[in-house]
């Protein structure tokens, strides 16, 4: 069943998928802040990053300063919107516990096989890092969710292989929601 912090974090997936600047912030940013066992992120840290980003042309032109502590409070605004850091008015934000949900796990997978992504390709997706999975904690996960039915995982040091159980997405929310 689809429960709201898997809405979020699917939303969160389609809404990095459709601003470039903030999948590149979580993944930059965030998550090496979280993996290396900070407490916090701030806004002077995704200012730095979204001057990096300006100055190295990952930006079309070169953004103000007023547009970059704009997009430098949005950056840290969103990620408190989908509870990755703490909410409210502050321009240093609490990192707060975070775990991908099963019920994510198993659209974003089948999300990028129905998009034609052989199985090693789906391991491998930088979509993942925006939940801090690398490609061998993507075998971790999926091996989980083998066990509720979703597929057949088999791995070796360097390919897998997926038998999917879901031929589209109507059966994968049927399942989804059982």
């Amino acid at each position: 069943m689809l429960t709201t912090i898997a809405g979020e974090q699917l939303f969160l997936l389609y809404t990095t998928r459709a601003n470039q600047i903030l999948a590149d912030f979580i993944r930059d940013v965030y998550w090496p802040k979280y993996v290396q066992g900070y407490l916090s992120v701030s806004n002077e840290d995704a200012r730095q990053f979204v001057l990096k980003a300006n100055q190295i042309g990952k930006t079309q032109q070169i953004w103000s300063d007023t547009t970059i502590r704009r997009v430098s409070s949005y950056l840290t605004g969103a990620c408190a919107d989908f509870r990755l850091l703490e909410s409210g008015t502050k321009s240093v934000r609490k990192i707060l516990s975070f775990r991908i949900q099963p019920t994510t796990l198993a659209w974003l997978a089948y999300d990028l096989h129905f998009q034609g992504l052989g199985d090693n390709a789906v391991i491998h997706h930088p979509d993942w890092q925006i939940f801090g999975l690398q490609p061998e904690d993507v075998r971790q996960e999926l091996r989980r969710l083998s066990l509720k039915g979703f597929f057949i995982i088999q791995t070796t040091a360097d390919s897998t292989h997926i038998s999917w159980s879901y031929e589209n997405w109507e059966q994968l929310i049927h399942g989804l929601t059982e």
